[in-house]
């Protein structure tokens, strides 16, 4: 069976089609280390994940390739509010941002560059628009450089909109020449660190965040690639601008668009105005990493993931019954190992990675698999186990493998660390601005995980609950 996604750009299901046979190539936008990660940010990195491990499962070398983003004008506006060095806040955050993906067993890309260190690639990109006449150097002598958005007749083919609807969010500037242009290249300004500034031959400066991805995705896959992922957030401006200054600069891009959708908090958009975000690091320490990754990927990819009131505790029944069936087969000494995985399943994966349907198929089987150790027949339940086995191994969520087991891990301890500093440095910086609420249900979610924490004037530390 083919296996069919949906297109973003064209608004329908297609059946995938690799540009070079038995191959995926594959860009997936990653997170802007500018300060903790949220859930959103799991959720998209997690959808990437699944989609590699089922291509991998059906025959196919994937390539995936996920950027960092660690220098943009978020970056640095943070970095002037806590007085941190930029790069440094970069690297803390990328760091946590990685701690929370090993806990999920979310694999890591076969590469993860970071935009600092593809410069040189971005310098030469925006060369290619100016000479193709897509792209100016600002008059201002700011050295700025900025995309002309009128000279791309195609601009607004991702979103579907007309360029009179498409508004920039950035700050404007008198030295664009159109309100709907956005800038490729940002010169150096006097308040900003001198180390945030490349050399370019129309100024020192930095790259604009659209560029980044462009010029990062064909350096790893090509002029043309397979996939372009991400957030639903980022289809405007930011792909939209990624497909018009690449296509722009005569590459093919990628075949198909692939979006995520949001993570809701009680039905609300996550938001810094509102206060519900949710931190990532706090959600993996109120349940078991493998109840979180259950969670996020219990919902279909494409529908909004409500974190409603006592969503963990749903998922966390769910996913008890299905390790509970395997570890009562194999303490009945039921071999849970060998399954093919059944054809509904399939089925679902194919149809543009519906889990929602194929959980359905593995809640079947473990009803199945209790009712056949209820009567005793072994057989039954061996088969069933088996197949058990095999769907929840595709999906990352296998509770038998040792990826999931923490004894003698040091790779699971380096994260549960990580994780734990990362939790107690939220909580300090909390009551630093006198959010208490924020700075008490920290505290709360590591005590609940079985984590005792003691505050002195140096600091905190921390030990797991004998």
């Amino acid at each position: 069976m083919p296996i069919t996604l949906f297109d973003s750009k064209l608004h329908e299901a297609v059946e995938f089609t690799p540009l070079r046979s038995g191959e995926v190539s594959m860009y997936v936008c990653g997170p802007t280390v500018q300060s903790s990660p949220h859930v959103g940010h799991l959720r998209s990195a997690l959808v990437y994940d699944l989609w590699s491990r089922w291509f991998t499962h059906r025959g196919y070398a994937v390539r995936l390739i996920r950027n960092v983003t660690d220098i943009d004008d978020k970056i640095l506006e943070k970095s002037s509010e806590s007085g941190e060095e930029w790069w440094a806040l970069a690297a803390e955050v990328e760091s946590e941002f990685q701690a929370v993906a090993d806990a999920l067993n979310i694999a890591r890309p076969a590469l993860q560059p970071r935009a600092t260190g593809d410069i040189p690639a971005m310098v030469e990109l925006i060369e290619t628009l100016i000479e193709r006449d897509h792209a100016y150097v600002a008059e201002d002598g700011s050295g700025d450089v900025y995309f002309s958005v009128s000279s791309w007749e195609s601009y607004g083919e991702l979103t579907n909109q007309s360029v009179e609807n498409l508004a920039q969010s950035e700050t404007e500037s008198s030295a664009k020449r159109n309100p709907e242009d956005f800038a490729l290249w940002k010169g150096h300004k006097a308040h900003e660190p001198t180390t945030a500034a490349w050399p370019a031959p129309w100024g020192r400066g930095r790259p604009g965040w659209h560029l980044e991805c462009s010029a990062m995705s064909t350096r790893y896959l090509g002029e043309a690639f397979d996939i372009h992922g991400g957030g639903m957030d980022l289809r405007f401006p930011h792909h939209e601008n990624e497909l018009a200054q690449s296509r722009a600069a005569g590459h093919d891009y990628a075949h198909h668009w692939m979006h995520n959708a949001l993570v809701l908090v009680g039905g609300q958009k996550m938001s810094k105005s509102l206060g519900n975000s949710i931190f990532a690091a706090d959600m993996v320490i109120q349940a078991r990493p493998i109840v979180v990754r259950y969670a996020l990927a219990s919902a279909h990819y494409r529908s909004e993931l409500d974190l409603h009131e006592g969503y963990l505790t749903e998922a966390a029944a769910a996913f008890d019954r299905i390790e509970g069936f395997l570890v009562r087969a194999r303490s009945e000494g039921i071999d849970t190992g060998g399954g093919s995985l059944p054809a509904e399943f399939e089925a679902a994966m194919d149809d543009d990675l519906s889990i929602p349907s194929a959980l359905a198929v593995v809640h079947e089987h473990v009803r199945h698999g209790n009712q056949a150790l209820d009567s005793g027949d072994s057989d039954a339940a061996a088969r069933d186990a088996s197949a058990v086995r095999a769907m929840v191994a595709v999906l990352g969520l296998d509770p038998l493998a040792e990826e999931w087991t923490t004894s003698g891990s040091a790779d699971v301890s380096a994260a549960l660390d990580s994780l734990v500093e990362s939790v107690i440095a939220l909580r300090w910086s909390a009551k630093a601005d006198k959010n208490f609420d924020l700075s008490d249900a920290l505290r709360d979610a590591i005590e609940r995980a079985g984590i005792d924490v003691k505050d002195s004037s140096t600091g905190s530390t921390w030990s797991l609950r004998g």
